[in-house]
């Protein structure tokens, strides 16, 4: 990671450090996900569903940190760019998403049990 300062605003450095964070996950010691375990090409649907997982899970990272990230429009724009090459398989948005969900479960240290502890909390308060 840059120094904070090389960044623009605290906001900018933290989305970019959650976005490593989440890559960093994928390694085979830790949730060994393909996208990572596996050598892949810039560019490469493989290599597009993992920036898209980075991508996300940085945005769930932001709302649990309280970020507000002003610059969200670069986000949305690097998300689309991953997404327009993934148009042919709607699946993959729901596969990036689950991965980002738990990438940051594991970053957060949420196991399964209090996953679904929060779930039924949040029923019973509707």
């Amino acid at each position: 990671m840059p120094k904070q300062g090389s960044f623009g605003s605290s906001e900018s450095y933290y989305c970019t450090l959650f976005h490593e964070l989440i890559h960093s996950t994928g390694h085979p010691s830790r949730l060994n996900r393909r996208e990572i375990a596996e050598p892949n090409k810039h560019g490469s649907i493989v290599y597009s569903i993992e920036e898209l997982t980075a991508e996300i899970g940085a945005c769930y990272l932001n709302s649990v940190a309280g970020i507000v990230n002003r610059e969200f429009d670069n986000s949305v724009a690097y998300i689309r760019g991953w997404i327009d090459l993934l148009r042919n398989d709607k699946r993959v948005i729901v596969y990036a998403s689950g991965q980002a969900q738990k990438a940051t479960d594991y970053i957060l240290n949420v196991q399964p049990h209090q996953r679904n502890e929060a779930q039924e909390l949040e029923t019973e308060a509707q």
